[in-house]
């Protein structure tokens, strides 16, 4: 059994040697959806701003215009077919939500699956999925507990079955935030990092070769202490060497966002400096299994130019629906990110 493993893993990533009409595509994107509130005031949470009458103004007209922009470039992923499976994050609610894609995509068949938080402000984390791709079997979530005892977004997870009658397990995340400094808000992110490896970790107990997706909005980059060593998401680059690795115990996960990191990518910028705080992240079983295959180097973070901004002190940065307090009518402020995957049919 090999446990041990340097800064980066390479791998060839198996072929998958049946032809391509023997597999479904699978393709999972998450992303960031900037403070999605209606415009109704909800007295257990902080969302006075999100009102017509509060200081940013968030009228009807406003959020219909960000549904919309948002249901756009939902509708662009996938070569135009919209993704198979969404994780979001700060919803205020599954209605919202539900608004969204019966409004503005309502010929992509989507459902979603969703659990309210304790957060404060009632930013929540979804799933959205094709109903006509995956059959819902539940949902779980798992509470971070903070040391100072503030409530945060959950650890949502969601089982499905594929129409090949694979189940696979999605975790959407949105960990605690920066807020106060990287280093001084670290340990809340470390909190969220173990809370979701014991949740990975009783399902590996159960089946060491579970098919997991991890996605989510981090708070921290795929080599920091929460990924890397709390998580134990080990970095992965696909390559044409052959490296002479097994995975003999299984439970083991690896971030398929690591080799765009490495290279400068991100999903986010804060002043100067491009972060990855956006990942995917999956099971061993995506990448050395014969169920589910990861297309070697499909991760990206997604970038339509209309997401944007085109010029100025931002440009190059994803095109908000705010900047500050002031009205900009864009997206979000992070890039969504995306990657590929193959379902093998079994040959009966």
């Amino acid at each position: 059994m090999k446990k041990t493993f340097a800064l980066f893993l390479v791998l060839l990533i198996p072929a998958v040697v049946t032809c391509q009409s023997q597999n479904d595509s699978l393709y999972i994107s998450f992303w960031n959806l900037e403070n999605l509130f209606d415009t109704i005031d909800d007295p257990l949470t902080d969302d006075a701003d999100f009102l017509p009458s509060g200081e940013i103004e968030w009228t009807l007209d406003r959020l219909d215009k960000k549904m919309y922009n948002l249901a756009r470039v939902i509708r662009l992923m996938n070569d135009g077919k919209g993704p198979d499976l969404l994780g979001v994050c700060e919803v205020e609610n599954q209605a919202v939500l539900d608004s969204m894609i019966n409004k503005f995509l309502p010929d992509l068949n989507f459902k979603t699956a969703y659990l309210e938080s304790p957060d404060n402000r009632g930013i929540d984390n979804g799933l959205i999925f094709k109903s006509e791709k995956f059959k819902l079997l539940n949902v779980q979530a798992d509470t971070i507990h903070l040391s100072d005892g503030w409530p945060t977004r959950l650890i949502f997870g969601v089982n499905l079955l594929t129409n090949e009658n694979k189940k696979i397990t999605v975790f959407v995340n949105h960990w605690p935030s920066r807020r106060g400094g990287q280093l001084e808000s670290e340990p809340n992110r470390i909190a969220a990092a173990k809370t979701l490896r014991d949740a990975v970790d009783r399902i590996f107990r159960v089946d060491s070769s579970a098919n997991i997706f991890i996605a989510g909005d981090f708070n921290d980059d795929p080599v920091d202490a929460s990924i890397l060593e709390t998580l134990k998401a080990h970095p992965i680059k696909c390559d044409s060497l052959h490296a002479d690795n097994e995975f003999e115990s299984g439970g083991e996960l690896f971030n398929l966002s690591y080799e765009d990191f490495e290279k400068g990518g991100g999903s986010y910028k804060y002043k100067e400096t491009w972060n990855m705080l956006d990942q995917i992240i999956v099971s061993e079983s995506i990448i050395t299994g014969n169920e589910i295959n990861y297309m070697c180097n499909s991760f990206e973070v997604f970038k339509p130019d209309l997401i944007v901004t085109r010029s100025g002190q931002y440009q190059g940065t994803p095109f908000p629906t705010y900047g500050g307090r002031r009205y900009l009518g864009g997206y979000s402020d992070h890039f969504p990110v995306v990657a590929k995957f193959k379902i093998v049919r079994s040959l009966d």
